[in-house]
């Protein structure tokens, strides 16, 4: 099974390199107070990679160690909210010290995924996550759900980043007082 995921996430990679970067920068925050940052976060909807396809209660988790690096976990039931339960961890490696905004995420070594915090709400309730090339994107929040309104709002920030919007899937969520 591990062998599996190894061979589909060098494959991702791989193929990923191929694509071309488009020209324009994609826009990040001006700053990510990464201790405000870190904790839960609900992946509301993506233009999910091959290990996200089917998930549901998704959560991305952060936690900063003690080398100023970003530990991460990715956790979703598979096919179902009764699916199994699948955990990914990788490594966040800040690049841009002085926003905090764009980082490597390992889970794989030597190889590092671009990821970049395209959208912040000021009090930390949503975010936007891309990647430079545009293949991926990540809309998270605190909370499990969001109004339609901001959910349609935040759907537009991803079309203005450049993205093909008819990709993003909605990530079912639901979860239990006191969850996840």
């Amino acid at each position: 099974m591990i062998c599996r995921v190894t061979v589909a996430l060098m494959i991702s990679l791989l193929l990923a390199g191929c694509n071309s970067v488009p020209a324009q920068p994609l826009p990040t925050v001006e700053r990510v107070e990464l201790p405000r940052f870190m904790g839960d976060w609900y992946v509301i909807a993506a233009i999910p990679t091959y290990l996200e396809r089917r998930a549901y209660n998704a959560v991305e988790s952060y936690r900063l160690n003690d080398e100023g690096a970003v530990d991460t976990t990715f956790s979703f039931r598979k096919g179902g909210f009764d699916g199994k339960l699948k955990r990914y961890h990788s490594t966040g490696y800040i690049r841009d010290t002085h926003s905090n905004a764009v980082w490597g995420v390992q889970f794989i070594w030597p190889f590092r995924a671009d990821y970049r915090v395209m959208y912040l709400a000021p009090d930390y309730s949503v975010t936007i996550i891309g990647r430079m090339r545009r293949d991926y994107v990540w809309i998270m929040a605190r909370r499990p759900s969001l109004a339609d309104s901001e959910y349609e709002r935040l759907v537009d920030l991803v079309a203005d980043a450049g993205y093909d919007t008819s990709k993003l899937q909605k990530i079912q969520q639901r979860w239990q007082e006191g969850s996840p």
